[in-house]
């Protein structure tokens, strides 16, 4: 295992307002990150720069060494790093297994002319199916497969998302505050299933989260964030008693 995605010195400002001053990180293979820091840090910025949603005035984004900076939301999907959002955006009207089935790439029934041929893309379906249901067994949404999608509750919408991202064959997952707004219970239960997906498919996560007091019992490194820059990083034990880290959150 080695370093999957790497930001170098990234700058991305908006006007006179610098939300990402000089920014550098390394995000390990098979490993769950988490980016902490007060509203306004940066940190979502950063998400959408590596994403695509963003570009970065300076600075170079690497995923697995090869050079990502600039490239659109659709290139970064297609290279293996997917993303959720804060607030879910599900086909509501879709059930569990159709919205995850929906995002499987290269679906031959997707073409136009293909599309036609029940048997040009029959097997195709089939196959994404199943891969469907064994992410949804692995997320915990097994029984929940044949529900419409606005009848979840928020959590199980969440997870839902990660499970759209999951479809893609992603190597990283950005996640955007996965356990937002989610009561404690099902909160742990979330994380308790991403460190599954970490060792049973060997997913990286980079994930934005402010609920530490539920996060830190979970990830294996801890990326702090204050005024658009990296004021600290390693083992979230060290990185919370960090004299920097601790006046970022009071001051903030």
């Amino acid at each position: 295992m080695g370093v999957l995605l790497e930001v170098q010195d990234v700058t991305k400002t908006f006007g006179s307002l610098v939300a990402l001053d000089r920014v550098s990180l390394s995000v390990e293979e098979r490993k769950l990150t988490i980016l902490i820091g007060p509203n306004g840090s940066g940190k979502t910025t950063l998400i959408n720069v590596v994403s695509g949603f963003y570009k970065a005035d300076k600075g170079k984004i690497l995923y697995q060494g090869e050079d990502i900076t600039g490239l659109p939301p659709h290139r970064v999907y297609r290279k293996g790093i997917a993303r959720t959002f804060q607030i879910p955006a599900l086909f509501w009207k879709l059930t569990v297994l159709e919205n995850l089935v929906a995002a499987e790439k290269n679906h031959p029934g997707e073409s136009f002319v293909r599309s036609v041929f029940k048997s040009a893309w029959e097997g195709a379906e089939t196959q994404a199916t199943e891969k469907a249901l064994r992410i949804l067994e692995l997320l915990g949404l097994a029984g929940a497969w044949n529900s419409e999608a606005s009848k979840l509750s928020g959590g199980q919408m969440k997870l839902v998302e990660i499970g759209r991202a999951l479809m893609s064959d992603a190597r990283i997952l950005l996640l955007d505050e996965p356990v937002s707004g989610v009561n404690p219970t099902l909160a742990h239960e979330i994380f308790t299933k991403l460190v599954r997906l970490r060792d049973e498919l060997g997913v990286t996560f980079l994930i934005v989260e402010h609920r530490l007091d539920i996060a830190l019992d979970y990830v294996d490194y801890v990326q702090a964030m204050a005024y658009g820059r990296m004021i600290s990083g390693g083992d979230p034990k060290v990185v919370m008693k960090d004299p920097k880290v601790i006046d970022a959150y009071l001051g903030g």
